[in-house]
């Protein structure tokens, strides 16, 4: 990722301003550790579980009617694990002592993953390719994506970019 300098620069003066902080990771959603400060602790394996717990949050806001996962504050008997949305694909995944300011904690922690989104962000759109009408043949086979998964669809007449308006 292009913004990975910038991304770790962040991390580290947010754990200058809050000295109680014992690791920062930015990972994307689904567990890929993009920057880390996180001395002691292996990165990937905290990106992986702060996807999975992300996955266990995300259901709970949406069943219970609380809309889009903002933030997550687990607190152990030797400190916090707080993880805050950054932007539309990443997440920050701070680390702190059981002393920390949690007000403090959030407050920094939603300004730097507000930054760090900002910057994957950017990443991502330099990143992707324009996006140019699907060309394709009459007997070409195609795949919908659906909410459980993928299905398999053939058509008989070229795919276009526009949804059908009823499907059987």
């Amino acid at each position: 990722m292009a913004a990975e300098a910038e991304v770790l620069d962040e991390l580290h003066r947010l754990r200058a301003r809050v000295p109680q902080l014992t690791g920062a990771l930015a990972a994307s959603a689904d567990g890929l550790v993009l920057a880390h400060d996180t001395p002691g602790v292996e990165p990937d394996g905290l990106a992986a579980l702060t996807a999975a717990a992300l996955g266990v949050a995300i259901r709970m806001t949406e069943s219970t009617g609380h809309g889009d996962l903002r933030e997550l504050l687990v607190r152990g008997v030797h400190g916090y694990v707080a993880t805050y949305a950054a932007g539309g694909s990443a997440v920050l995944t701070l680390l702190a002592q059981d002393r920390v300011n949690v007000g403090r904690l959030h407050l920094e922690g939603r300004r730097s993953g507000t930054r760090i989104g900002e910057l994957v962000d950017a990443a991502t759109a330099r990143s992707e390719p324009a996006a140019e009408p699907a060309r394709t043949s009459a007997k070409t086979s195609s795949r919908t994506r659906t909410p459980r998964g993928t299905t398999p669809r053939t058509t008989s007449t070229p795919v276009t970019n526009h949804p059908r308006t009823s499907e059987s």
